[in-house]
């Protein structure tokens, strides 16, 4: 391990608008308002909302503040705007993912720069580029962590490295130097925090612990622009993140090709509301269904090929096959699956299906497993083999990748789709300027006249 730190903090510090190539920039902003469908569909329908707010409420911590929290009416102190936004975004499990980290670098990043761009001042293309800087650290430093060995150590990737780009995208925008940024992710280190423990009953744990990494990247580059001395070494020392964090880091991968090789035209984006471990084989499902025209009544039985990641996941006959809850059913391949496999599709509206007895028959024909052909030689863990038998005989597919991601990136009319199926019921009319708003963001001299839009 060598100075990642440092050189991390170094390129957020240097990073200007002119450097980023043209295609990340449009990458960035059709990401941001990916995340922000999900945050504004979260306001009003996430079952976790509620709580979020009396929370709030009850400590005394709903002041007034100029900054935005996406689909809500009012405004809000930036360090609160940062952690519901980045817990609305994150609660449909509908939002952007990273397939080497395998994390989701929006829920964080994103309500960092917003909060912090309202809060300066900031313009669009200030904006634009504290999310770039934030997507590169924490994918970078999820690439380093190794996700599998990450998730066997219990941590959640989009709230531990997630609290370092979120300090990245603050620290940006409040015009930090390097050893201030230094100092912001010696703070964030001493924040970086996420168990895996919510698989276990399907806990609201996961929402809140990213967007707390979003409040405390906000509140870690506030201490050091105030002066405030964070730790040296916070990536790479002895006590550091990638020690103290995996068994298996790979420091180089932190700073590998760092401001040629652009990790954010690496992020792909969900089309289903569910952990993306599923959704390869939510893919084969729906395909193979059309393809052979198969009724759940025709189906013996079906065997889903997972990485070992996604068996952690999704996979646990145990505590997955029926799920009772939302979150469960996000983390269940056999509620997911099912339901794919019944009606030939799956979205946000379809949770409404958990408990059904229909669904729950068919799930017992599900079986999950570990495929090493997902494996050995993949760069990528997202991919799927599915198996359905029937009377008729075997019917196999295996994906290497799901759709969505950078390989089938969806095109600008189906982003923009996608934004305002989430968006119209919140936002009505008003929903359609907020996407224009976003996709031109570095038009905007103020940030505020774009996301005052994005209020309900």
């Amino acid at each position: 391990m060598a100075n990642e730190t440092a050189t991390l903090a170094a390129y957020v510090s240097d990073l200007k608008f002119a450097d980023i190539p043209l295609p990340v920039l449009e990458r960035a902003k059709a990401l941001t308002l990916d995340f922000l469908g999900s945050a504004i569909r979260a306001r009003r329908d996430a079952e976790s909302t509620p709580a979020l707010l009396k929370m709030l409420e009850t400590l005394a911590l709903d002041g007034k503040g100029g900054a935005t929290v996406f689909g809500d009416s009012r405004t809000w102190t930036p360090a609160v705007a940062a952690l519901l936004n980045g817990a609305l975004g994150h609660s449909l499990d509908f939002d952007d993912t990273h397939a080497d980290s395998s994390l989701h670098p929006s829920a964080p990043v994103v309500p960092a720069a917003f909060a912090v761009g309202e809060m300066v001042g900031a313009s669009g293309r200030d904006v634009l580029t504290a999310i770039v800087a934030g997507y590169e650290v924490c994918c970078r430093l999820g690439n380093a962590l190794d996700p599998t060995s990450h998730y066997a150590r219990g941590f959640h990737p989009t709230a531990t490295a997630g609290t370092y780009g979120a300090a990245a995208a603050a620290a940006k925008l409040f015009g930090l130097s390097k050893e201030q940024i230094i100092a912001a992710f010696g703070v964030s280190g001493s924040q970086a925090a996420g168990s895996l423990q919510f698989l276990v009953n399907g806990a609201w744990n996961k929402r809140y612990q990213v967007g707390a990494a979003a409040m405390h990247g906000v509140i870690a580059a506030t201490l050091t622009r105030n002066e405030f001395i964070g730790s040296t070494e916070s990536i790479e020392g002895k006590h550091g993140l990638l020690v103290g964090y995996s068994d298996n880091p790979h420091p180089d991968k932190a700073v590998a090709g760092l401001g040629k090789v652009y990790e954010t035209m690496n992020i792909g984006v969900k089309p289903y509301p569910s952990c993306r471990y599923t959704h390869a084989a939510i893919d084969a499902l729906i395909a193979m269904r059309r393809e052979h025209n198969l009724t759940p009544k025709q189906v013996r039985r079906v065997e889903i090929g997972l990485h070992r990641n996604g068996i952690t996941l999704t996979g646990d006959a145990t505590t997955k096959r029926h799920p009772t809850s939302i979150v469960g059913g996000q983390f269940s391949m056999f509620f997911t699956g099912a339901v794919a496999l019944d009606q030939g599709r799956f979205g946000w509206d379809d949770y409404d299906r958990l408990g059904d007895a229909a669904i729950d028959a068919l799930a017992d024909k599900f079986d999950v497993v570990q495929d090493d052909r997902l494996e050995i030689g993949r760069s990528h863990p997202f991919g799927a083999r599915v198996s359905i038998v029937t009377d008729d005989g075997v019917h196999e597919r295996l994906l290497a990748d799901p759709s969505g991601e950078p390989a089938s990136f969806p095109d600008a009319q189906a982003m923009q789709q996608k934004f305002l199926t989430l968006a119209r019921p919140v936002l009505n009319g008003r929903a359609d300027q907020f996407a224009d708003a976003i996709l031109s963001l570095e038009r905007f001299d103020h940030i505020e006249k774009a996301t005052r839009l994005g209020r309900q």
